[in-house]
């Protein structure tokens, strides 16, 4: 059994947003037992994760120490076409990820107790974000 379902997420701008919802409601709706889920984001300035999804300050730490590692405007950055935070977007995605793989048990993803699945956008201004969950298994 397979399922492939895509949808859109549209961001405030730099931050993450809870997903897991929507990546739970496609496993329901594949009706696999056991399998795999993948997530995929289609965007080279955004990126997903999994993260603590209890206490938000985690989430909020993670963008603090990576706009210290990748800092926008940074002179180095030749690639400013859509603005200085144009570069440290593609940079920070790179070093994140596209996709997740998440084990499918008993008819559920199985996420740790604290884990959540998350849309990590990079740019400062809000944007329209396409994802696609993919949900391969048995029934």
């Amino acid at each position: 059994m397979s399922l492939q379902v895509s949808f859109e997420v549209t961001t405030r701008g730099r931050g993450s947003y809870d997903v897991t919802q929507n990546v739970n409601e496609a496993v329901k709706k594949a009706r696999v037992e056991t399998g795999l889920c993948h997530v995929f984001v289609h965007h080279t300035s955004a990126s997903l994760m999994l993260c603590e999804n209890a206490d938000p300050t985690v989430r909020a730490d993670l963008e603090t120490f990576m706009a210290d590692l990748v800092p926008d405007g940074d002179p180095r950055y030749r690639h400013q076409d859509e603005g200085p935070d144009d570069m440290p977007a593609h940079v920070r995605s790179v070093l994140t990820q596209a996709g997740i793989s998440i084990p499918v048990q008993q008819g559920r993803c199985a996420l740790g107790t604290w884990q959540g699945v998350y849309l990590w956008e990079h740019r400062q201004q809000g944007q329209r974000r396409r994802i696609t969950i993919t949900v391969h298994g048995l029934g």
